[in-house]
């Protein structure tokens, strides 16, 4: 004797003619699996349309305001950083799809809002140390220069013997 689990499809109003009532025809998975595209049909005017849906990877704040997680907010704060710094916009947004697929891969529908900045200090580390330090000063609240002077040790320390990073800036100039 099996199981039978009814799964109720929430309602889908047509974008045309609005009437609540449409079909799904197709369903299909996006390449890299974070959504669900389901052609639709309307039973009322007959047009066809496409809706996509998406698991909401939310995010808590220390005020208590929930919000969906957003790596377009992470890609503008990393920018801030990167300020004066020769990161790509195509750097930057690698970056966000490396924060976001970290955050997903932990299997959390809600995270805090400071596990989100720990994620993103990884990967703009190896991104580029002074826009690290930068992020860092903000999102830890270094207060002194001892609270900066630490972060170098650590940078430093995690440094394999004899690799010296060339700063971003300069980098470029030859």
């Amino acid at each position: 004797m099996g199981f039978e689990w009814a799964v109720e499809e929430a309602r889908v109003h047509c974008p045309f003619c609005r009437h609540p009532d449409t079909r799904v025809i197709d369903s299909r998975s996006t390449e890299d699996g974070a959504a669900i595209r389901r052609r639709r049909t309307c039973s009322e005017c007959g047009k066809r349309f496409t809706t996509q849906e998406t698991v909401l990877l939310m995010v808590s704040k220390r005020s208590g305001v929930t919000e969906p997680f957003s790596r377009d907010k992470v890609i503008a704060g990393v920018r801030r950083a990167c300020q004066g710094r020769s990161v790509s916009e195509d750097s930057l947004a690698q970056l966000g799809q490396r924060v976001e697929e970290s955050i997903r891969a932990t299997g959390v529908a809600e995270m805090p809002s400071n596990e989100v900045g720990l994620a993103i200090l990884g990967p703009l580390r190896d991104l580029d140390e002074v826009a690290y330090l930068r992020f860092a000063s903000v999102y830890r609240g270094f207060e002194t220069l001892a609270d900066f002077e630490a972060e170098i040790g650590r940078l430093r320390a995690e440094r394999a013997p004899g690799d010296e990073a060339v700063p971003a800036a300069r980098a470029d100039s030859g």
